[in-house]
């Protein structure tokens, strides 16, 4: 069969080779397990990624992330060909804004601006007027003029963020991130007292509850800056779980701990702060992405091009 892998086989030599044959770049999120990070040849938050895709000049694309970010790679690089290692890598945010609903509420606030996160389908970008990420969501809501109606989605808790730091009122789609709605305050309040010294750094998808004892609040790319400048040494961090390899690459004198357990079982009333759709992909699965150059990302021209003009705008704002 051609999907079988010899077992000898030395999965990091044979992609780097692959790479090669192929002229292929690999795109790494943060959250991807650790030997994906290692064979990427850009590791970096939503935000990067897309950077990294529009300026590329290989002809093919592995985008080792969810299927948004692999359709966002492809939007804005047509002539390439862009593949994923796992096509049933979603993404629980995207999956909470189905088209036709957002359609409805979007149509229940004629003349407000649409601002979508990056975690969302091609087709609730092809909607908006802005996408954003959560490294510049705040800069992308401040740069619309004040008195402006903004529909912000899907998810709800950067939304809030959002709106607090930016100072405006946004109207909210009710989406959220399960691996952000793990985090358990009674949980973290513990991880606290056990360790006085360390900092609770958050992501802004992370509920209310969570992000009021957070010492640093930002998007993943920040919050990895933050422990590399910060002379602190121990940190607690409310994120998914991948970045912490990362963490401890850049800084190896420093302590990282998972704000939510291991294990459902250490605690029944939180679970694990690893994202099932991002752990899809596999150190095999690129290989074989890169081997057969699939499964592949193909996208309806038209809705191409309607998601295309926010995706770049997100890209260009700092």
């Amino acid at each position: 069969m051609t999907s079988e892998i010899d077992p000898e086989l030395d999965l990091f030599a044979a992609i780097a080779r692959l790479k090669r044959e192929q002229d292929a770049v690999i795109l790494a999120h943060y959250y991807q397990e650790p030997d994906i990070q290692e064979v990427a040849d850009v590791l970096g938050d939503s935000l990067a990624l897309a950077r990294a895709a529009q300026k590329t000049d290989k002809r093919v694309i592995v985008l080792c992330g969810v299927h948004f970010m692999a359709e966002t790679a492809k939007i804005l690089n047509p002539e390439k060909k862009v593949v994923l290692p796992d096509l049933a890598a979603g993404c629980s945010l995207a999956e909470s804004c189905p088209p036709a609903a957002f359609a409805a509420f979007k149509a229940k606030h004629p003349g407000a601006v649409v601002v979508s996160y990056v975690n969302t389908t091609a087709a609730i970008k092809a909607m908006s007027d802005y996408v954003c990420t959560s490294s510049n969501a705040v800069a992308v809501v401040s740069s619309i003029p004040k008195g402006t109606p903004i529909i912000f989605g899907p998810d709800i808790n950067l939304g809030r963020y959002v709106a607090s730091k930016a100072d405006r009122e946004l109207l909210l789609w009710p989406g959220t991130c399960i691996v952000h709605e793990t985090f358990n305050e009674k949980h973290l309040l513990r991880l606290l007292a056990e360790h006085p010294q360390a900092e609770l750094i958050a992501h802004p998808e992370c509920g209310p509850e969570v992000l009021q004892h957070a010492h640093v609040v930002g998007s993943t790319k920040a919050l990895l800056d933050h422990t590399q400048a910060s002379p602190k040494t121990e940190f607690i961090v409310a994120t998914e779980a991948g970045i912490l390899h990362t963490m401890r690459k850049a800084s190896p004198g420093k302590t990282f701990i998972a704000a939510a357990p291991e294990r459902l079982g250490d605690d029944p009333s939180c679970g694990c702060s690893t994202c099932p759709h991002m752990k899809l992909n596999t150190l095999e699965k690129v290989y074989r992405c890169l081997r057969d150059l699939k499964p592949e990302i193909v996208l309806d021209e038209d809705l191409r091009l309607r998601a295309l003009l926010p995706i770049e705008r997100m890209v260009a704002v700092g």
